[in-house]
């Protein structure tokens, strides 16, 4: 997202007049003349990576033993999914509750104000970049396999039925296996001129072994899918449930007890220290109040887990659990030298550089 930026107010250093930026909580229908911005609430984005294999019994299952001897083919179809991984990320999102307005007055000077698309305050007196969520993976589709058909000879194909096709293609099976055998050795009739020929031959009859046993042992076809959840926490917790996921469906609704729950824990991490009563404090504070707000966030320790695994973990500065503070309106009003950058995903202070101090 690209970043807006707004002047408010206008630039009257030549005339000599009086300097005041007022900004004041947002009321809905009677703020006017003002820049309204939002501080955030931080959002998190959960992308969830799930592993798809599907089976599906060969054509020939039931002959599988007789023929190949193999006696462990299942000869019912099922599907099995899990999580492969869970990735977090942290966004803003403007919070209606702390929404003000920096009032366009007149004979004052007032700072540049650049906002997000949403609305939420991104910087002062200087271009801020807005956070962007990392892409989210693509989701992939199960390889195609070869059809089985294209490897029988006419006698296979020709065959009256499927117990007689079933034999045909088990002795096909096994002269692509004596026919590798003797390449290997060196035995073969028509052996290859070199490595790079002979790695060609093989290959080709692995290929077709592949292909014909897929008709009695069955297939796995293993794809992914991709979703994501995006969810505004307002409260701590230990335990939540964020999503439930079945073995045999994947993703299912949160009051759908065929799935298992997958939760989330968010715990502060009581970086702030407690706010303390100091009367010349907020006396202090009380004549900054036409200032600029921002948040100073808590860091919150967040956990994806199920009953047997911990999927990710992570700490993030979040708006909602912290505090508001004001930057006085004396740091934009002399010469608006004061710049400032916030965090669009907390709403802290990423950077503040006193331009008229350096000088």
């Amino acid at each position: 997202m690209k970043a807006r930026t707004l002047l408010c107010g206008w630039a009257l250093y030549a005339l000599g007049l009086p300097a005041q930026t007022e900004v004041n909580p947002y009321i809905p229908g009677a703020t006017v003349e003002g820049v309204t911005y939002y501080l955030p609430r931080t959002a998190l984005r959960f992308t969830v990576v799930a592993e798809k294999q599907v089976y599906t019994p060969g054509e020939f299952h039931k002959y599988a033993d007789k023929y190949l001897r193999l006696s462990d083919v299942n000869p019912e179809p099922n599907t099995r999914w899990r999580i492969k991984s869970i990735e977090v990320a942290p966004y803003g999102v403007p919070d209606a509750q702390k929404a003000y307005s920096i009032i366009l007055k007149k004979r004052t000077i007032a700072p540049l104000v650049g906002l997000t698309r949403d609305g939420i305050l991104l910087s002062i007196n200087t271009t801020g970049k807005e956070e962007t969520l990392p892409p989210v993976p693509e989701a992939t589709d199960a390889p195609k396999r070869p059809n089985p058909r294209n490897y029988m000879n006419q006698e296979i194909l020709s065959a009256g039925s499927n117990a007689k096709i079933a034999e045909l293609t088990a002795e096909e099976i096994y002269d692509i296996r004596e026919s590798r055998e003797a390449l290997i050795k060196g035995e073969a009739d028509n052996m290859p001129k070199d490595g790079a020929q002979l790695k060609i031959m093989l290959d080709q009859l692995s290929l077709q072994e592949q292909a014909l046993s897929q008709l009695f042992k069955g297939t796995t076809d293993t794809s992914t899918e991709v979703f994501t959840i995006d969810f505004t926490p307002d409260e701590l917790t230990d335990k939540m449930v964020l999503f439930r996921f079945s073995q045999k469906l994947g993703a299912v609704d949160n009051d759908d007890l065929s799935g298992a729950p997958v939760y989330l824990s968010l715990k502060s991490m009581n970086t702030l220290p407690q706010p303390q009563e100091d009367e010349k404090a907020d006396k202090k504070k009380r004549k900054m109040e036409e200032g600029v707000y921002y948040n100073v966030p808590e860091r919150i320790a967040v956990n994806v887990f199920d009953a047997s695994k911990e999927y990710c973990k992570g700490e993030f500065p979040m708006g909602q659990f912290g505090n508001v503070e004001i930057l006085s309106d004396v740091l934009f009003d002399k010469k608006a030298t004061t710049e400032v950058t916030f965090y669009s995903s907390n709403g802290g202070i990423k950077q503040l550089t006193d331009n008229a101090a350096a000088e």
